[in-house]
């Protein structure tokens, strides 16, 4: 055999040998973490995001609407949205509301600000009709109550709306 090849051979045998030492001491999860913790992003940018169950059913989601308003959607295991968190649109003064849905998908409770001095309003509704708003007028800012009747006749109990 040539001197040359085993030279070649026992230095390769040695250079694995102290690569295998190397690696064993610099682990590459001490080297690797820092490196990636330096290229993660700190945003996560997408237009929806979508959290779904164990089955793959969508159960919440975050998107923006449309019209420009994002918002936070609550969906139960049946796939209704129940629950809506959220900014009504810039054409709509960006006020923020929350609005609880029932099982056929229609408003049956809404909290929202509303008008210039961006006061407070609850509207409760049955069967996608208002039935009773009670708030704080948005002009003078004084309290109010006022009923609609299943024929939607209106029925001041205390203040202006």
């Amino acid at each position: 055999m040539n001197k040359t090849y085993l030279a070649g051979v026992a230095s390769g045998f040695l250079g694995g040998l102290v690569g295998a030492l190397f690696i064993g001491h610099f682990t590459l999860s001490s080297v690797i973490p820092r490196a990636a913790a330096a290229a993660a992003p700190d945003v996560v940018v997408a237009s929806r995001i979508r959290l779904v169950d164990a089955t793959g059913r969508a159960r919440a989601e975050i998107a923006m609407s449309p019209d420009g308003g994002p918002g936070l959607f609550f969906f139960d295991t049946k796939g209704r949205n129940r629950l809506v968190l959220g900014l009504y649109s810039p054409a709509e003064s960006e006020y923020p509301f929350v609005v609880l849905n029932d099982t056929h998908n229609e408003a049956a409770g809404i909290f929202r600000l509303f008008g210039g001095q961006e006061t407070p309003v609850v509207v409760l509704k049955n069967k996608g009709a208002d039935r009773s708003i009670l708030g704080l007028n948005p002009s003078s800012t004084d309290p109010f109550l006022v009923n609609y009747s299943t024929d939607r006749k209106k029925t001041a109990v205390f203040g202006n709306f």
